[in-house]
């Protein structure tokens, strides 16, 4: 073989191993550090129940440390906004519907933009929402009457300005000529459920993981689902029994990276968490929480994404709602 020749095939058997080893260290050279999950709503809430369930058996498949770190407040945006301008490549969120899908159209002054700001990685889980209230009121159509009659002496919780529970509300308010409770925003769903048990309001959407439990301990009283009978609740019957129809919302929840998070980060992680979301270890997990899992490709996201923008848009359009 002559010299140039040997060069040639030694340039070419270079390049071609460097292109092999690059391709190999794809997603498989991610992550290199603990992974950190920002969740925008206090421990114990239903997001954070989800997101340490799915921690411990992503850690394992990582390799590397999953670490929850709460920092609650605006509905979730506050925790949204850091994972939008995260650089560090190990920084992902889970984050609800409202951060993802009704924000933008609520907060002028947003910080984040949802459509540009975010890699979608999988949808993990939805769950129905409870209209709950204090044990001592009535159930049915009854407790509509009295909510009436409380008029804008009532007042309702939800987990802050523009989320599910919050529009939901609206939506039912809607729904139900003279029902007029004031909206009280909270922290977290615990939270909502305390300034009930204290008597500070009088009605709420909440999931039921946190509803169920008060519930059936007779702390609180289930006046109906916001939707179709569920089997993570079969004891209580949708709204529609108590007269009130056409309200049917879900909560969800949902994990996301920043919108610069590698190529490698989305690839292993679009493989491992649906994977670990549908398990049934982990899918018996999330059931006992109150939790449906689901566990979608990035392209499920954005599809649930799409659709209930259009629905969460159309009640803020229609009660004319604005968040300064």
């Amino acid at each position: 073989m002559k010299f140039s020749s040997f060069l040639r095939f030694t340039a070419t058997f270079l390049i071609a191993s460097y292109a092999c080893n690059t391709w190999a260290e794809g997603p498989s050279n991610w992550p290199t550090k603990p992974v950190r999950i920002m969740v925008g709503f206090p421990g114990g809430s239903t997001p954070d129940m989800a997101a340490r369930t799915l921690a411990e058996p992503l850690s394992r498949a990582l390799g590397q440390p999953v670490i929850i770190e709460n920092k609650p407040g605006a509905s979730g945006n506050i925790a949204a906004d850091q994972v939008a301008k995260a650089t560090d490549d190990h920084t992902l969120g889970v984050v609800i519907n409202g951060n993802l899908t009704s924000a933008k159209l609520l907060y002028p002054k947003l910080p984040y933009d949802p459509a540009k700001d975010f890699a979608l990685i999988s949808l993990l889980t939805t769950a129905p929402l409870v209209l709950v209230a204090p044990a001592n009121e009535p159930g049915g159509a009854d407790f509509f009457a009295a909510a009436r009659q409380g008029a804008s002496q009532w007042n309702y919780g939800s987990v802050g300005n523009g989320s599910v529970a919050h529009l939901g509300m609206e939506l039912l308010k809607s729904r139900v000529p003279g029902l007029t409770p004031v909206h009280v925003p909270f922290a977290g769903n615990p939270q909502v459920v305390t300034a009930m048990l204290g008597g500070q309001i009088q009605m709420a959407l909440i999931p039921p993981g946190v509803a169920m439990p008060q519930v059936r301990s007779g702390k609180l009283k289930a006046i109906g689902l916001a939707g179709g009978r569920s089997p993570l609740v079969p004891e209580v019957p949708p709204l529609a029994d108590a007269g009130v129809t056409n309200v049917n919302l879900e909560v969800w929840t949902a994990l996301i990276g920043p919108a610069g998070l590698s190529k490698a980060a989305q690839a292993r992680l679009a493989q491992e968490v649906p994977r670990i979301i549908r398990d049934a270890d982990t899918r018996q997990k999330l059931f006992n929480q109150g939790w449906q899992a689901v566990g979608t490709s990035p392209d499920g996201l954005k599809s649930r994404v799409k659709d209930e923008a259009a629905i969460l848009g159309g009640i803020i359009q229609s009660r004319g709602i604005k968040i300064e």
